[in-house]
């Protein structure tokens, strides 16, 4: 099967793994698009733990039936809109080609106007900051707040813990799904409306920098909090704009984040934690709110709403 995916035009075979251990370090180092697994190793355990976190990533699961026992229920017909599909052992070279471009194609998503990113991502006036730092369930979150914001938003930028190479596939994932533009960090970046900078699967920390437009660079590369880059880091760097920023820390393991929140509000930030309901781990948001770090306690489907709400407007709230 590997040497007929490797004699396809238009695919690339990247690697081969022999157990599920080998399987998780190559698509963590590599993000393939697709990934073919046995019918034995799909039937483990560990692999549904494996599957659920690359999901948001969309990598593609192909199990090649051993056409013995009954084995898994898997879908009967190829769709862009799963993840997961069966494979006869004997399928042809051409067969594959054709159920691998089927599988590979866009979800069905919003479609942003050719002249979106181009017209919005100006080099205007920063009057207002959006912070976000996610870590365990970050990227079912982040793609639930930033699906809410407009195409000119206010410059934003994000933490999220993964593992090393993810950083590319998912700022092209969330770009996909979202009227602004995301991007990547991998250089100093200036703010801009319109546009989402991501700090992820990057061996740096994310540090705001100020001038006459501010910007977002790229500093040490210890971990600090465990995590490189870290969401106190980033968030402890952007205290001197505070009253500009609004900060939300969101699901996650550990504590980081947490100090560099409260620093946040301590400074005049507007800050919020998500809740523990809808939490996937409510470490980061509980070690906010024991610091009383967070403004506002808020679940999911709020936050969006709170970190777009002007100054003025945030303020009547609470009054």
């Amino acid at each position: 099967m590997s040497e007929k995916v490797a004699s396809l035009s238009g695919f690339r075979l990247v690697a081969r793994t022999r157990d599920l251990m080998d399987t998780y370090t190559e698509i963590e180092l590599r993000a393939p698009n697709v990934i073919l697994i046995a019918e034995a190793l799909s039937a483990q355990a560990e692999f549904e733990v494996m599957r659920a976190l690359f999901a948001a990533l969309d990598v593609r699961w192909l199990v090649v039936k051993s056409g013995g026992g009954a084995g898994r229920s898997l879908p009967s017909a190829l769709s862009s809109k799963s993840d997961l599909f069966a494979l006869a052992a004997d399928t042809s070279a051409e067969q594959l080609q054709s159920h691998l471009q089927t599988i590979t194609r866009s979800r069905s998503m919003p479609m942003k106007s050719p002249g979106a990113a181009s017209t919005a991502a100006t080099a205007t006036a920063v009057d207002r900051i959006i912070l976000i730092g996610s870590s365990t369930g970050g990227v079912d979150a982040l793609l639930a707040i930033l699906k809410n914001f407009p195409a000119d938003c206010p410059p934003t930028v994000i933490v999220q813990h993964t593992g090393a190479g993810f950083g590319v596939s998912l700022a092209a994932l969330l770009d996909r799904q979202c009227r602004a533009t995301v991007r990547l960090v991998t250089e100093a970046t200036p703010l801009r409306r319109g546009e989402v900078l991501i700090g992820a699967g990057i061996k740096a920390h994310l540090q705001m920098a100020a001038g006459r437009t501010p910007q977002v660079e790229l500093g040490a590369s210890a971990p600090v909090s465990g995590h490189v880059p870290s969401v106190d880091v980033f968030f402890r760097s952007a205290a001197p704009f505070a009253r500009r920023v609004s900060a939300a820390l969101l699901t996650g393991m550990g504590r980081d984040g947490a100090e560099g929140l409260k620093t946040l509000r301590d400074a005049g930030a507007h800050t919020i934690a998500q809740d523990k309901e809808t939490s996937v781990v409510f470490g980061m948001p509980r070690a906010a709110i024991e610091l009383d770090a967070a403004t506002d306690v808020l679940p999911l489907d709020a936050i969006s709403g709170a970190l777009l709400r002007p100054p003025a407007r945030r303020m009547e709230r609470s009054a």
